[in-house]
C-alpha cells in the first residue's frame, strides 16, 4: 500500500515539474528576448545619433564655407546729390555739378569683396520736362577712393550707352516728337490728374562693367558727378551686382545641388576619419587586452605554482 501510494504521489509531482520547468525556460527565453531588444535599441540609438551628429557637422561645414567663400550678390543705395547755390549767374540756378558721395561700407565691412567682378550701374529718374529735352547730351563721372583718400578708380559715362571701363560718351534723353508728347498726354491724362502716372523718364547708367576691387586699396566711398548744372532729376539709385564665375556661379544659380553635393561630401569624408579612428582605437586597445590578459594568466600560474 505505501509503496501504491508512493507511485501514486510521483505520477502527481511529475506534471507541476514539468509546468514550473517551461515556465522558467519561457522566463528565460523572454528575458533574453528582452536583453537582445534593449541591445539592438542601444546600438540603434547609438548609431542613430552618430549619423545625425556627422549630417550636422557636414551642414555646419558647408554653411560656414558657404558664407565665408560667396560675397554679396547685390547691394543698392540711395544717391543724394548736392551742389553750391550762392553764386550770381542769372543763366542757372545751380552753381556747381550735382555731386554725391556713397559709402560702400556697411556695419563697418566693405560691400566689395576682394578678387570679385561687379557691375555697377545708376538709375536716374528724370522728369520728361522741356528743360532735360533740351538739356541734350550730359556726363556722369565717377570715382571711387580708398581709406586714405587715394583714388582707385574713375569712370565717365553717359546717360544711355553702355560702355567699357575706360571709354567715356554722351546721351541724352529719349527723343519723343511734340505730336508723339501730345497723344501720350491725352491718352493718359485721366492716370496724370488722378497722380497714378507722371511724366518721367528712367534712365539706366553702367558705370563700370566689370570693376575688380584693389586688395591693397580697397574702394570706401564713391563719389558720382552729373557734368551738368541744368539737369533736373526726381530720385537716383546706385546698384551694385556681382558676376560670379566657377564655383561661385554653382554655388549661387544652383543652391539645392550645391548644398546636396556639399554636404554629403562632407558626410562622407566625416564618416572615413570616424571609421578608421574607431579602428585605430579597437586596434589599440585590443593588445592591451591581450597583454593584460597574459600578465593574469601569468599570475595564476605563478600562484598555483606556489601551492
Amino acid at each position: 500500500m505505501d509503496q501504491e501510494s508512493h507511485l501514486h504521489s510521483g505520477e502527481n509531482v511529475e506534471p507541476s515539474v514539468l509546468i514550473g520547468q517551461a515556465l522558467l525556460r519561457f522566463q528565460d527565453a523572454v528575458a533574453m528576448a528582452i536583453a537582445r531588444a534593449r541591445q539592438r535599441v542601444v546600438q540603434g540609438f547609438i548609431v542613430f545619433s552618430i549619423v545625425f551628429l556627422l549630417l550636422w557637422l557636414a551642414a555646419f561645414l558647408y554653411g560656414s564655407f558657404y558664407y565665408s567663400y560667396m560675397p554679396k550678390a547685390a547691394f543698392s543705395a540711395p544717391v543724394h546729390y548736392y551742389y553750391r547755390t550762392d553764386c550770381d549767374s542769372p543763366a542757372s540756378f545751380l552753381c556747381s555739378y550735382p555731386l554725391a558721395n556713397i559709402s560702400l561700407m556697411r556695419n563697418r565691412k566693405h560691400v566689395l569683396t576682394f578678387g570679385q567682378a561687379y557691375q555697377i550701374s545708376l538709375r536716374l529718374e528724370v522728369p520728361d520736362s522741356p528743360t532735360n529735352q533740351d538739356l541734350g547730351m550730359f556726363m556722369i563721372k565717377t570715382t571711387c577712393f580708398s581709406q586714405e583718400g587715394g583714388q582707385v578708380a574713375s569712370s565717365a559715362r553717359s546717360a544711355r550707352q553702355l560702355l567699357s571701363a575706360s571709354s567715356s560718351r554722351f546721351s541724352m534723353l529719349r527723343y519723343r516728337s511734340d505730336l508723339l508728347r501730345t497723344l501720350g498726354t491725352l491718352l493718359f491724362l485721366p492716370a496724370f490728374l488722378t497722380g497714378a502716372a507722371e511724366q518721367r523718364q528712367v534712365l539706366d547708367v553702367e558705370l563700370f562693367s566689370d570693376y575688380t576691387d584693389d586688395p591693397y586699396a580697397p574702394s570706401v566711398t564713391a563719389v558720382i558727378e552729373i557734368l551738368s548744372n541744368k539737369v533736373q532729376i526726381y530720385s537716383s539709385q546706385l546698384y551694385v551686382h556681382a558676376h560670379f564665375t566657377g564655383i561661385r556661379y554653382l554655388l549661387f544659380y544652383f543652391p539645392v545641388l550645391s548644398a546636396l553635393v556639399g554636404v554629403s561630401s562632407n558626410f562622407v569624408f566625416l564618416s572615413i576619419l570616424f571609421i578608421l579612428s574607431y579602428v585605430r582605437v579597437l586596434m589599440n586597445v585590443g593588445p592591451r587586452t591581450n597583454i593584460w590578459a597574459a600578465v593574469e594568466h601569468g599570475g595564476e600560474r605563478k600562484q598555483q605554482a606556489r601551492g
